[in-house]
């Protein structure tokens, strides 16, 4: 199993007052049973491809769904 790393943004964010589309991305990932670490300045998660594949599609979508205009997303995969 590939691990990997994924740190996202979802727009608009603004630092101590995440909107609803932030909220309802990041509960889509942890409905996936992945932790996610929120920072100033995004948010990140880890697990394996196929778990961080599945979890990212519907943060996107529920992020996109509540009022967000932006999602970016960097992927890193250990040992790459």
């Amino acid at each position: 199993m590939t691990h990997c790393h994924a740190e996202f943004v979802i727009a608009p964010f603004v630092e101590d007052a995440p909107g609803s589309h932030v909220r309802s991305g990041i509960a889509a990932v942890a409905a996936r049973g992945l932790e996610v670490s929120m920072g100033p300045f995004g948010s990140s998660v880890a697990g394996s491809i196929d778990e961080l594949a599945g979890a990212i599609g519907a943060m996107v979508s529920a992020a996109i769904s509540d009022g967000a205009d932006r999602v970016l997303v960097e992927v890193t995969v250990d040992g790459v």
